[in-house]
């Protein structure tokens, strides 16, 4: 066999790891699945967070359209036109005269 056939063969039976000189390598080996490791694991907590913003922004949409809809029945509740319907039914009506008003004055001794 050619030396590069025996490099590329002593590499897939794992000959840099079981060699004499091999705590190096280990240690190196060690080194970089950590990192794989830590790597996937920041992309998993990445992923679970845009998720979670994603969840949020659309409980944000809803709870902003219920927002503008209680505020719309807010302000056609607070017309002169409703509420002259709803007090009819009590007796009240809108005043004929205009209101007048009263001086007060006080003495001082």
């Amino acid at each position: 066999m050619s030396k590069v056939k025996k490099n590329i063969y002593g590499i897939l039976r794992g000959n840099f790891l079981t060699n004499e000189s091999s705590f190096k390598n280990w240690r190196i080996f060690i080194f970089v699945v950590t990192l794989f490791l830590f790597m996937i694991s920041s992309a998993h907590s990445a992923d679970e967070k845009v998720v979670k913003i994603a969840k949020l922004n659309k409980i944000k949409r809803k709870l902003h359209a219920q927002y503008i809809d209680i505020g719309t029945i807010l302000t056609r509740m607070k017309m002169e036109s409703s509420i002259r319907k709803k007090v009819q039914s009590v007796g009240l009506v809108p005043a004929t005269t205009p209101p007048e008003r009263i001086k007060v004055e006080i003495n001082k001794q």
